[in-house]
């Protein structure tokens, strides 16, 4: 079967959205563009890495190209809205790339399916007929900070952590291991 590539050069909209109840969230990201949405299922810690590497993309575009890249996006241009229902899962992300389009002053994100074996890099951004299927967004600098910005408060609008142990707090409760008489000291020597 070939392999299908979705390409969104101007989407009206790439977000991270979730699903479900804080502790048992699905994470997705959501292209649109025209009547076309296509909903990739996403790990949380990949869309925290992606929101990460995209900041750092966006200083190195700066530095490197000249590029006009706002550092801060203003809280009305960042999407707060819900995904767009109903989210039907195109496939699950394994390989995440990111690049830049000199031409088109736009950062590109590339989402490659979940596959059984080594994914070759060689088929990330490219056009190739053989390889895990894909999304392709293309985003310009401003769009790519509001992204990485829901990204990063889609992460942080989950459980709260506990203030002892950093764990996230269950609403059923928390079993907190530095409440249990345990404690862990690097300091003591075994003198037997």
């Amino acid at each position: 079967m070939a392999r299908v590539i979705h390409v969104f050069r101007q989407p009206d909209r790439f977000v991270a959205g979730t699903v479900g109840e804080p502790g048992d969230r699905t994470f997705y990201l959501q292209a649109t563009q025209d009547v076309r949405t296509v909903s990739v299922t996403i790990e949380k810690q990949q869309v925290q890495v992606l929101a990460e590497r995209l900041s750092s993309l966006l200083e190195e575009i700066v530095a490197r190209f000249d590029a006009e890249v706002p550092e801060t996006v203003p809280d009305d241009f960042v999407d707060v809205d819900p995904l767009d229902v109903p989210v039907e899962e195109e496939f699950r992300v394994g390989t995440m790339g990111l690049g830049w389009d000199a031409e088109t002053s736009a950062v590109v994100i590339e989402l490659l399916a979940i596959t059984e074996g080594e994914v070759d890099e060689t088929v990330v951004l490219d056009d190739t007929e053989e390889g895990p299927d894909a999304v392709r967004v293309f985003l310009s600098p401003v769009a790519a900070r509001a992204f990485a910005e829901r990204a990063d408060r889609v992460v942080r609008a989950g459980r709260k952590p506990c203030p002892l142990c950093g764990e996230p707090l269950d609403p059923e409760g928390h079993i907190c291991p530095r409440q249990n008489g345990y404690r862990r000291n690097s300091d003591l020597t075994d003198e037997s």
